[in-house]
Parts: structure tokens; C-alpha cells; sequence
């Protein structure tokens, strides 16, 4: 990882995977210049899907949710630069990817400080021809199998430490290949000891239920119980 600073912003960045200027890649105007966006998808803000020279990729700006995010949309208390929700976040898909999770490859995180506070942005590699869980289950049934390989991706994840607060049926992907991946942890973080990891089972076992009700998935009680018990 290259670190550089520039003022009030600082970037961190993959050579290996980024041969853009860095400075450039998190203006979502120089890829459409180039006619370099593939797509992009609405959540709290938007995420542009554009093509590197290396990879495709997603480049994704931080903003709050829930009550406070009305009022303070993409401001943070800035307390140190490894501290930013930026960094933190490439530098735990870096230490995921070592443990042998399938997860994104972080390509350059920025965080850009402004008095008190900063702001940030993640572009990492867009997982290619994969789906959501939800999207998949609207569709159709998964086998045995690869609800076992779901378990077994999150047990990787809770051997390495990891804690995905936000552990849920959106953030499982699974690709053309029926490779089972892992997105999205902003937020999460490295913890000690093995009580917090039923939490984050019981938290994907509610994204379940809340989706059968919702989006009417296609899961039975048994599927989930062999993607807890490969978890566990």
C-alpha cells in the first residue's frame, strides 16, 4: 500500500492494481470524460461502476444513514487518518484477503479533512457477473451445497477476526463460478474473543426471515440451519 498527502487529503492506493492518477480516480467526472462507467448502482448516495486499466471497479463515497445522516450527510469527527472509515476499511479487506476471504480487492481509499471533520471515498474491484443473495432467491432455490459454502466463507471470516456488523443477505454475493463473496465493511473491525460471532449469525438469520416476508425469497428453515451450523 502507497500512502500520499496532499494538503488536507490523503490517499492510499495499490500500485499493483491502480495505474490512474490517484488524485483523479474519485471524481466520478473523469470516468465519465473517458466513457469509462459501466454502471452504477443507488443506495445512500450512488456508486459508480467504471473500468480501469486493470479491473472494473467501485468507487463508493461515505455517508451516514438513519436520523443524523439528514442532517450531517457525509461529515465525520476526524480524530487521526488511520482513524477515517477509508482507510480502516481497505486496510481490513487487505488483512481478509490474507486470511483467505473472498472479499473485494480495496484498489485506493481517500479522506479529504476539513477543519473538524473529513470526508471519504473507497474504490475497490466490482466483483464480475455476481449477484446478490436476495436477487438469487427471488429466482430461485440455492442446493444444500452452496449454503454450506456460504457458512464456510463466514466461518473464514470469524477465524480471522473479523466482526461484519452489518452481516445480512445483501452483503453475500455469489458469482457465475459459485464463488461465495463477502462485501461491504464499512464499520466492521478485528475483535477479540468468539461471543460476538453469534450475534452476527443471528443478525443474517433475521435478514432471512426479513426477506422471505419482503422480497419473497425462496429459503427454507433447513437451508439456513446448514449455513449456521458450516458458520458456527
Amino acid at each position: 500500500m502507497k500512502t500520499v498527502k496532499n494538503n488536507n487529503t490523503t490517499y492510499w492506493y495499490d500500485e499493483k492494481l491502480l495505474n490512474e492518477q490517484v488524485e483523479k480516480v474519485f471524481d466520478p467526472e473523469f470516468w465519465q470524460q473517458q466513457d469509462r462507467v459501466i454502471g452504477s448502482a443507488q443506495g445512500r448516495g450512488t456508486t459508480w461502476f467504471v473500468k480501469t486499466q486493470t479491473v472494473d471497479a467501485a468507487l463508493r463515497h461515505y455517508r451516514r444513514g438513519g436520523l443524523f445522516g439528514k442532517l450531517v450527510k457525509d461529515q465525520y469527527w476526524f480524530s487521526d487518518w488511520e482513524k477515517t472509515r477509508s482507510y480502516q476499511e481497505f486496510a481490513l479487506l487487505n488483512t481478509l484477503i490474507e486470511a483467505g476471504v473472498n472479499v473485494p480487492r480495496p484498489i485506493a481509499a481517500r479522506a479529504v479533512k476539513t477543519g473538524l471533520y473529513y470526508r471519504a471515498d473507497l474504490f475497490s474491484e466490482k466483483i464480475a457477473n455476481a449477484r446478490d443473495l436476495v436477487a438469487i432467491l427471488q429466482e430461485e432455490s440455492l442446493p444444500a451445497e452452496m449454503y454450506q459454502k456460504i457458512g464456510q466463507e463466514i466461518r473464514k471470516m470469524h477465524n480471522a477476526q473479523v466482526n461484519h456488523t452489518d452481516l445480512n443477505i445483501h452483503n453475500i454475493l455469489i458469482d457465475d463460478q459459485d464463488k461465495v463473496w463477502i462485501i461491504d465493511f464499512d464499520k466492521c473491525h478485528q475483535q477479540e474473543g468468539d461471543d460476538w460471532k453469534q450475534a452476527n449469525l443471528d443478525r443474517l438469520k433475521r435478514s432471512f426471515d426479513k426477506e422471505v416476508v419482503r422480497a419473497g425469497i425462496r429459503v427454507a428453515e433447513q437451508d439456513i440451519a446448514i449455513l449456521l451450523s458450516a458458520a458456527a
